[in-house]
C-alpha cells in the first residue's frame, strides 16, 4: 500500500509546537504563583502583556474583545491558553480568542469551550470567525459571554 505525500503525517506545524511550549510555560509559571489574588492579577497581567505583541489587526481586536468579555462577565478569569488571551470560570476555560497570526490563518476567531452555556437545539455554533470587531460584534459577543456563564 502506497502512501501520498497528501496523506503523510508530516508532524506538527511551527506554530503547534510552539503553541505547546506557551502551554507548558504557562502551568509551570502558574504553579509558581503565590496566592490566589497574586495568582488572578499575574495572570491577566500575562495576558495584556501577550496581547500587547500581537500585530495589528489581531491586537485591536483582542483589546476590545478582553474589554467585552470582562465587562459582560466580571466573574470570569483572564488568562492564557496555549499562548492567546482565554477566560476562564472556576478554573476551566470558558473563551478564548484566536489570534489570526498565531497559526498564520485567515481570520481570528473567537471560541466557546464545552463548559459554555451555549446549547441549543441539537446544534449551535461554538467559534465565530472574526475579521474585525465592530460595535455589533461587541454586542453580540457580549450576548453571547452573558449566555455563557449563566
Amino acid at each position: 500500500m502506497g502512501t501520498t505525500q497528501d496523506s503523510t503525517y508530516q508532524g506538527f506545524t511551527a506554530e503547534e509546537r510552539a503553541a505547546m511550549k506557551d502551554h507548558a510555560h504557562e502551568r509551570k509559571k502558574a504553579a509558581r504563583r503565590g496566592s490566589r489574588a497574586d495568582k488572578a492579577a499575574e495572570a491577566e497581567r500575562d495576558m495584556l502583556a501577550k496581547i500587547a505583541e500581537m500585530p495589528e489587526p489581531d491586537r485591536t481586536m483582542a483589546e476590545r474583545l478582553h474589554t467585552v468579555v470582562t465587562a459582560a462577565a466580571p466573574t470570569l478569569a483572564p488568562r492564557l491558553w496555549y499562548g492567546m488571551p482565554a477566560y476562564a470560570l472556576d478554573g476551566r476555560i470558558l473563551c478564548h480568542f484566536q489570534p489570526a497570526t498565531k497559526f498564520r490563518t485567515r481570520y481570528a476567531t473567537f471560541g466557546f469551550s464545552d463548559q459554555a452555556r451555549l446549547d441549543e437545539g441539537g446544534m449551535w455554533p461554538a467559534a465565530f470567525a472574526l475579521t474585525e470587531v465592530t460595535d455589533e460584534v461587541e454586542a453580540r459577543i457580549g450576548a453571547l459571554v452573558t449566555r455563557a456563564v449563566s
